[in-house]
């Protein structure tokens, strides 16, 4: 057998892929699948603590279906399988999500989950069965530079590519990490995984936040914080009132749909106060900023004394854009932006590239 090698499996199309490539490559691999996107009333767990048993609904890449069809690959390749319970630990994620809605804010629980969770209780159980490496099936790479640093990289398929969401990971973690699907297109996985005889080849995607279902994170607030004061006006730029909303943690910057008024030209959310409960609403153009405050920034490099040029990426799916970074001590950082960036939401990530490497990011508040 090879070095051993703890794969995240969530019982998807890529990360069943990865155990295939693996497991071909002659790794010692052990799955795990991390049950923590379930509800406590959604399912019940075995008296051993570890195997989910049926749930009575799906609820992203995290429920007991999606256990099962990752067990089944583990099953067919001849791999190990443990399915452990994070409950405990991914309420934390869930009382950030909540915390930041409130304050204003607009989360992004996916890069807390990574940070926390995936590459971090992930590499804490594969430290206790003495595996050399964790893998995922994220759609990033990792690579030795001359210098004899480790990189990551961007993604080979450009329109699936999530190195925005690591930028958080640890940068002494990225030796011993393995992407074994980043360096190939969506396609050729989807084909692999049929080649292998995966039932899961034409599985769907999950795009949705696995403790929100059907994206109602508002409706998921009044579940698991209780009824909130929020409610409050509409303002715009100049503080005139335009109507009232039911709650501010229903909005995000740059929201234009659903905001329940009618106006004679688009209007967007510009601005959330919490403290005055007022949503402020203007046009497209005063969404524009040219400088993006960020802090708790993460380096992926040495971490830079000075101000430096390279690209940014305020939101997943947002093209990168020129800008300058201006580092401080003190861990925040400024981004002036070479052109106007529009829709920066604090709460997000911002995340820089040189090319196809990512040097690290921040939080944008």
């Amino acid at each position: 057998m090879g070095e051993r090698v703890v794969l995240a499996m969530s019982g998807g199309v890529d990360s069943s892929a990865a155990a295939v490539l693996l497991h071909q490559q002659g790794y010692d691999v052990v799955g795990l699948f991390m049950r923590s996107g379930e509800s406590e009333s959604a399912c019940s767990i075995e008296n051993t603590g570890l195997l989910p048993i049926a749930a009575p609904h799906r609820q992203g890449c995290c429920s007991a279906e999606d256990a099962a069809d990752a067990r089944r690959v583990a099953d067919r390749l001849g791999i190990p399988f443990h399915a452990l319970n994070f409950r405990d630990e991914f309420r934390r994620i869930k009382d950030y999500f909540a915390d930041e809605y409130l304050a204003g804010r607009t989360p992004n629980p996916c890069v807390q989950c990574n940070n926390w969770l995936k590459f971090g209780k992930l590499w804490d159980f594969a430290q206790q069965i003495d595996a050399r490496y964790i893998a995922t099936g994220h759609y990033a790479q990792t690579a030795r530079q001359a210098d004899g640093s480790w990189a990551l990289l961007a993604g080979e398929d450009s329109t699936k590519d999530q190195s925005y969401v690591l930028f958080g990971i640890r940068q002494s973690l990225l030796p011993s990490i393995l992407f074994p699907v980043g360096g190939s297109e969506k396609t050729e996985i989807r084909r692999l995984a049929r080649e292998a005889g995966l039932r899961v080849a034409d599985k769907k995607d999950s795009y949705e936040i696995c403790f929100v279902p059907d994206q109602d994170h508002a409706g998921f607030l009044r579940n698991f914080r209780g009824p909130q004061e929020t409610a409050g006006d509409f303002v715009d730029l100049e503080g005139n009132v335009l109507g009232k909303h039911d709650g501010y943690e229903r909005f995000t910057i740059g929201q234009r749909k659903g905001l329940g008024l009618a106006f004679g030209e688009p209007r967007f959310v510009i601005r959330i106060d919490p403290q005055s409960k007022q949503v402020v609403l203007g046009r497209h153009e005063d969404l524009a900023v040219s400088v993006i405050p960020v802090h708790q920034t993460n380096w992926l490099v040495t971490p830079p004394q000075a101000a430096f040029s390279c690209e940014v990426k305020v939101r997943y799916r947002q093209r990168s854009e020129s800008c300058t970074v201006i580092p401080a001590a003190d861990g925040t950082a400024r981004i002036e932006t070479q052109a106007p960036v529009f829709g920066v939401a604090p709460g997000q990530a911002a995340v820089f590239y040189d090319g196809r490497r990512v040097l690290g990011g921040g939080w944008i508040c």
